[in-house]
């Protein structure tokens, strides 16, 4: 319990790092802390300049792992992201007979293989690029030339989207937007929150300015997470005990998304397509880091309710009807909510 407790705590210690970077989004540090106990993939959503990619970079900043950034762009290939062999001549290792073991080739990892890899505006790279992120984020592993190869233990994919800039994008089919555990919407932040991101900026660029190398800057990192914590993390969300009533309780909740002229006219209308029972499994594995993240070893209502949004949202199609009248998921979602009892 010693060990769970320390697990904890220093899990806490790099959310308050990640939160002094990133002043005003604490909701949004906790949602990444929690898809990073739940071994998920995330989608960050908002409007340009609200701390998207800060927030990846912050957490990367002070977490022993190996951080990548990906652009996306319309011209992108498969290769420029998984990796893609080369010819070597004779470099490879001769077999039995005195042949080259891998004819002649050596794969070169592409910028997939790394811890946490930032895929900036997701949705500007076309369909064979997204299918090989695909691949990554649901089996941990990159198929190139016929051979595979698994990507490290801790692996994560947090992408960006700009809600608003549409031009020359390709829309995320719901295949993928239900891989991700969470998607994340970013909002504008606080007129004290502002003010603080200006002083914390103008902060960074006096001690930039006056650092003589890049060793100066790292000296005021004060933590630098194991990824052993991570792992032990992990072990300790999954021994969280989940009661047959929470059970049922999510069951109900995304049943409700399938048949939600069962509940009320409106739900009827404005659902187009329920979730998947890949909705149900998120839910209470997320609800799980949830209660862990609260010193409970047990699941509670309110670990659903407090992650439902971000982790059920992009898992529900509306109808044009709702889209029409304004509806966003999260209306849906509270709507649906007022006809589920918690028994």
């Amino acid at each position: 319990m010693g060990c769970c407790m320390d697990s904890r705590e220093q899990i806490f210690e790099l959310e308050r790092q990640v939160s002094r970077s990133v002043i005003g989004q604490e909701k949004v540090i906790r949602f990444l802390i929690i898809s990073l106990l739940c071994k998920g993939n995330v989608l960050l959503e908002g409007l340009p300049g609200l701390a998207k990619t800060r927030a990846v970079r912050s957490l990367s900043k002070y977490l022993d792992s190996t951080f990548r950034r990906i652009q996306f762009t319309p011209d992108l290939l498969p290769s420029d992201v998984t990796g893609t062999e080369i010819y070597v001549g004779d470099k490879g290792s001769a077999d039995a007979s005195g042949c080259s073991s891998n004819n002649g080739f050596e794969f070169i990892p592409g910028p997939l293989f790394g811890n946490l890899i930032l895929v900036d505006e997701i949705n500007r790279a076309p369909a064979k690029v997204q299918s090989a992120l695909l691949e990554a984020m649901e089996e941990r592993q990159v198929t190139v030339a016929g051979t595979t190869y698994p990507l490290p233990r801790l692996f994560m994919t947090m992408a960006t989207q700009n809600p608003v800039e549409q031009e020359g994008t390709y829309p995320l089919p719901e295949a993928q937007l239900d891989r991700f555990l969470m998607k994340i919407d970013i909002d504008y932040p606080d007129k004290d929150s502002e003010k603080a991101v200006l002083r914390l900026v103008r902060g960074e660029q006096k001690e930039e300015a006056y650092a003589t190398s890049p060793s100066d800057r790292k000296e005021s990192e004060t933590l630098l997470l194991s990824q052993d914590i991570i792992f032990s993390g992990w072990q300790s969300v999954a021994n969280i005990h989940v009661s047959e009533a929470i059970e049922q309780l999510i069951v109900d909740i995304v049943h409700a998304t399938r048949y939600g002229s069962n509940y009320s006219e409106e739900l009827g209308q404005w659902i187009s397509v329920g979730a998947s029972p890949r909705a149900s499994i998120s839910l209470e594995r997320a609800a799980r880091a949830n209660a862990w993240l609260d010193g409970r070893d047990f699941l509670l209502p309110d670990d659903v309710f407090a992650i439902i949004k971000p982790v059920l949202g992009h898992r529900i199609s509306l109808s044009y009807k709702a889209l029409a009248s304004g509806k966003k998921s999260s209306d849906i979602i509270d709507e649906l909510l007022k006809h589920i009892v918690v028994g």
